[in-house]
């Protein structure tokens, strides 16, 4: 491989990671925001649940047309959608003067994240040669881990600066955003990054494969040649294989040799959220300052599990194709099973001020971000046959981003009705759910080819 090769399609995965970030700091930002918007606003528990899951339901509408108008429009086309729209949601929310404009500039960047969730990792799939196609793909889940520690980070150093900063009247724009309502400053880093995403579009190509899939085979190969280092001879033949998708229906995916499939590709994302991830990105800070931690240092216990997030992701990228993927999903799984207990234990006992709070849900973290977190996507790409995977895949992000929206309506309910012990009891019953479901219908994937794994289902049908 030569350098160029690798410097053009280094710049290709760094800008549509772009995408992969802003759905990370989008749905982590609200962490921060929250105490604040919930103060200024007077909300209630409905309301603070609304605010939080508004993103999540343009997320599902996101998810339910971009696959669709990608196929018919490209795969380029809807990510510059989707830049735009996390840049009108951070602009929006920077500016907004009532919580309806507020809750309406969430749903706008949620379809952004729901278009990203979609287009970004079938654009680096498309994109990407045979040879490193996991690794580039997986930066995908990289990418939202980063976003994620962005938001804790600048979110820190906004109420820091926002404290420490005398109001001034020379800039009262400025002053409003970044001083008597910080929440505002929060927000507004995204326009940065949704700035970048949309400038970085203009130098990365389309999908070679959309392309030839809609007859400009020419302008298609030449992609491909650029990012294969000059080898185009096997290249076609794969983009050919790749039609044979097209031919795939959902009747197929609920036929009775793929029910255990399609029950690990939907049960796995419902687990991945009712295991209380998204309850700790968003609530959080809420969640240890109401527990006497002061919510300046709950803000640095926040960047704290944003880091462990961020490094185990990258262990299970490391480790994944050497452990396998079961091992991986069993270990993660009875280990955040203990740390949830575990949580719901100290909050019970009353031992919130220990160091132990920020071990036991810095343990959870880590058990999520090498097992539960990443695998589900790997998995469910991975047990469909080609010509139904998209459709198949379309399905498990659907149910994610559902199942996101009610844990985000549930979870500050449950909050203030049942308490917070009882709300970690709850995630960590569903995580010993999902053990006993993995343990149950998961096989080891590693090292078999899909034609192998397809087989399998057929076999044991």
């Amino acid at each position: 491989m030569n350098n160029n090769y690798k410097i053009y399609l280094g710049i290709i995965c760094l800008v549509a990671s772009l995408g992969g970030l802003l759905f990370g700091f989008d749905m982590a930002v609200i962490s921060g925001v929250l105490p604040f918007v919930q103060k200024q606003f007077g909300l209630s528990p409905f309301q603070e649940g609304w605010f939080v899951s508004s993103a999540l339901v343009g997320c599902i509408l996101g998810v339910a047309f971009s696959g669709d108008l990608s196929d018919r429009l490209g795969r380029k086309k809807l990510l510059f959608l989707s830049s735009v729209l996390f840049l009108f949601s951070a602009v929006g929310c920077s500016v907004a003067t009532s919580l309806n404009w507020l809750i309406a500039a969430r749903l706008i960047g949620g379809l952004g994240v729901g278009i990203a969730s979609i287009v970004v990792p079938l654009y680096l799939s498309e994109i990407s040669p045979a040879a490193i196609r996991g690794r580039l793909v997986t930066c995908y889940q990289l990418a939202i881990t980063a976003g994620i520690l962005l938001a804790y980070i600048t979110n820190a150093l906004l109420l820091n600066y926002s404290e420490q900063q005398v109001a001034s009247s020379a800039f009262p724009l400025i002053d409003l955003i970044y001083t008597k309502e910080v929440w505002r400053g929060m927000f507004s880093i995204g326009t940065v990054f949704a700035l970048l995403f949309l400038i970085g579009l203009f130098f990365v190509p389309e999908s070679p494969r959309w392309l030839i899939k809609k007859g400009r085979t020419a302008e298609g190969l030449a992609i491909l040649e650029k990012i294969n280092d000059g080898k185009t001879e096997v290249i076609p033949a794969a983009v050919e294989s790749d039609n044979s998708d097209q031919h795939g229906s959902y009747k197929e995916l609920f036929a009775p040799k793929l029910r255990k499939a399609l029950l690990l590709g939907i049960l796995l994302p419902l687990f991945s959220q009712l295991s209380g991830i998204n309850a700790i990105i968003y609530y959080g800070p809420s969640i240890l300052n109401d527990a006497g931690i002061a919510l300046h240092n709950s803000f640095l216990g926040q960047i704290i599990f944003g880091l462990a997030n961020m490094i185990f992701t990258l262990i299970a990228i490391w480790k994944v194709d050497n452990w396998g993927r079961r091992p991986l999903y069993l270990i993660g799984t009875i280990g955040a099973t203990v740390s949830l207990f575990l949580t719901g234990w100290l909050f019970y006992q009353g031992l919130t001020s220990s160091v132990l709070l920020i071990i036991s849900i810095t343990l959870f973290l880590v058990c999520f971000a090498f097992s539960i977190g990443p695998l589900k996507f790997v998995v469910a790409s991975e047990i469909f046959p080609t010509r139904i995977r998209g459709k198949a895949m379309g399905i498990s992000i659907m149910v994610m981003w559902v199942a996101d929206t009610i844990v985000g309506q549930v979870t500050p309910i449950l909050l203030r009705e049942a308490g917070t012990a009882v709300t970690f009891g709850v995630f960590g019953f569903f995580c010993l759910i999902a053990f006993f479901t993995v343990y149950k219908l998961l096989p080891e994937t590693k090292g078999k080819s899909l034609e192998e794994i397809e087989s399998f289902w057929t076999e044991k049908s």
